[in-house]
């Protein structure tokens, strides 16, 4: 009795812990993909806006792609390039199509698994 008692409460601790490692975010690599003619649709822009926001996200996805494969600083290196773009963006978009970008940013990191803390 006293065995399957222990092999249960085993199996309980194995399963709890396999089912909390899968929720755990991750930090994937970055694969660099900004569709900028949709997102300019979405947000609207200018030509100017547009070719400003195309070189932002040029410079973001470089940025990502670094900081997701460093061997050092990952979490510092995430958190700069993402509050890095969000300064830039907000220097080039309106209040409205900011808070639509930092949404759809939101929702994206989310999606990939990345963490900014």
């Amino acid at each position: 009795m006293k065995r399957l008692g222990l092999t249960l409460v085993a199996a309980v601790c194995l399963t709890a812990t396999t089912f909390a490692a899968e929720n755990q975010p991750t930090t994937t690599k970055w694969d660099g993909s900004i569709n900028v003619s949709k997102l300019s649709k979405y947000l609207n822009l200018s030509d100017d806006q547009h070719a400003e926001v195309t070189n932002i996200c040029e410079y973001f996805s470089t940025q990502m792609e670094r900081a997701t494969t460093a061997k050092k600083d990952q979490q510092k290196r995430l958190r700069n390039a993402v509050y890095g773009n969000l300064k830039l963006m907000k220097q080039t978009l309106t209040d409205k199509q900011y808070s639509d970008y930092t949404k759809v940013l939101n929702i994206t990191l989310q999606n990939k698994g990345i963490e900014v803390k």
